[in-house]
């Protein structure tokens, strides 16, 4: 389950439904992503002492970008291309701070990463942003523990997660939190979830098991498909029977763009489970690729989404500068070293320690608000979306802070 896009096509099966996608872009200066980074610290941060290895800010401050370029799956030079391009976007943001960005490729392999990981700090990297897959994240973090280094992982599996190993991707903890918090605000808290029998659709059900004790909501019925089209037809009767009789107000899905909800929100419709009597939602982005916003079957559907307009500035940016839209996950790059040059503006020999990473008031980047919790995991500030006549709208947007402490 890690970030390779938010809607990706995971490698491990084919898609069922492939949905074409076109470039998003808004107009935007400079100015505005600087405004970003000057915000990139919120509040105070604590700095304590720690076993972390320290900083000299008074020089430029070695960070190792870990991306997975030499691999042999297609996209993987693209997407180390993007990161690169990313990060190097953002050091040229920060003001007050000098990074000294060096990129190593991963190969997508964990020994090749942790091998990488150990010469990047034996060549003076103070702390690593990436690498994208969770097993290569856990290599590394292993390879580098004992010497006091931070990762900072594009990774969005929280189960890779802790001691010093943080994830900057978007989890799907995150985004059920923020769809059943709305669920329970709107009157639609009784849920049924509907998910596949994979690896990464357990993982999913369980962020979302999660998501409903520390939100209130009620998961009323759970139905699983076996991932083909021919599964998904196998299990339409049951889903459809669990729906009727269960007293379910939402159904929530865990497939993306690129796996079953294409098929789940063309069929489940076709067999008198819709919208209004069920409040369909979902814990992917339901805009990715922008077709998706087509399907008849999630007109008026919830799902969430970072905040809409610092993405739009960033893909905007990222375009002029390079001449292409970014890969989806391009701007955690972004994120991570607006993150480190926020702390880095401290002064403190510590500015990169555990603690540190772990500030109360967090983080703006391109995806939006965001903070490190005491687990490694992360938090971020989600809009709550819907579409309506095959377009995105907001139906609550993003916070812009945060109102209370992390875990």
């Amino acid at each position: 389950m890690d970030s390779e896009a938010p809607a990706r096509k995971r490698q491990d099966r084919q898609p069922l439904s492939i949905l074409s996608s076109t470039a998003l872009s808004a107009p935007t200066r400079r100015g505005a992503l600087l405004g970003l980074l000057s915000l990139a610290a919120c509040g105070p941060i604590a700095l304590g002492g720690s076993r972390d290895a320290p900083v000299n800010t008074a020089e430029p401050v070695a960070v190792g970008l870990l991306v997975p370029a030499g691999s042999a799956t297609p996209g993987n030079d693209i997407l180390a291309a993007n990161l690169e391009n990313a990060a190097r976007l953002a050091i040229g943001d920060l003001e007050g701070v000098q990074i000294d960005l060096r990129v190593y490729a991963t190969q997508g392999d964990p020994a090749v990463a942790a091998q990488v990981a150990r010469q990047a700090i034996d060549e003076g990297a103070r702390i690593l942003l990436g690498p994208v897959h969770g097993a290569e994240a856990s290599a590394v973090g292993t390879a580098v523990a004992a010497l006091g280094i931070n990762v900072l992982s594009f990774s969005n599996n929280p189960a890779i997660a802790g001691n010093n190993v943080f994830v900057l991707g978007l989890t799907p903890d995150n985004a059920a939190r923020r769809v059943l918090s709305y669920a329970m605000a709107n009157d639609r808290g009784r849920v049924m979830i509907i998910g596949e029998r994979t690896t990464a659709g357990e993982l999913m059900m369980a962020s979302v098991n999660r998501a409903a004790a520390e939100t209130g909501a009620q998961i009323v019925a759970t139905e699983t498909y076996d991932f083909s089209q021919q599964g998904i037809v196998a299990a339409l009767p049951q889903m459809a029977s669990s729906a009727r009789s269960s007293g379910a107000q939402s159904i929530l899905f865990t497939a993306d763009s690129a796996g079953a909800l294409p098929v789940l929100a063309q069929l489940l419709p076709d067999n008198r489970i819709a919208y209004p009597q069920f409040q369909f939602m979902g814990v992917t982005q339901w805009n990715i690729p922008p077709a998706t916003l087509q399907l008849r079957g999630l007109q008026d559907g919830w799902f969430t989404l970072p905040d809409p307009t610092v993405t739009q500035q960033f893909e905007s940016r990222y375009a002029a500068a390079y001449g292409a839209t970014p890969h989806p996950i391009a701007g955690l790059a972004y994120d991570g070293i607006a993150a480190i040059g926020a702390l880095l503006r401290t002064g403190s020999p510590e500015a990169l320690s555990h603690s540190a990473l772990r500030q109360q008031s967090g983080f703006v980047g391109v995806n939006g608000v965001f903070r490190f919790l005491s687990d490694g995991t992360n938090e971020r500030g989600l809009a709550v979306a819907t579409i309506r006549n095959n377009a995105l709208v907001i139906l609550d947007p993003a916070p812009r802070s945060f109102a209370g402490p992390g875990a």
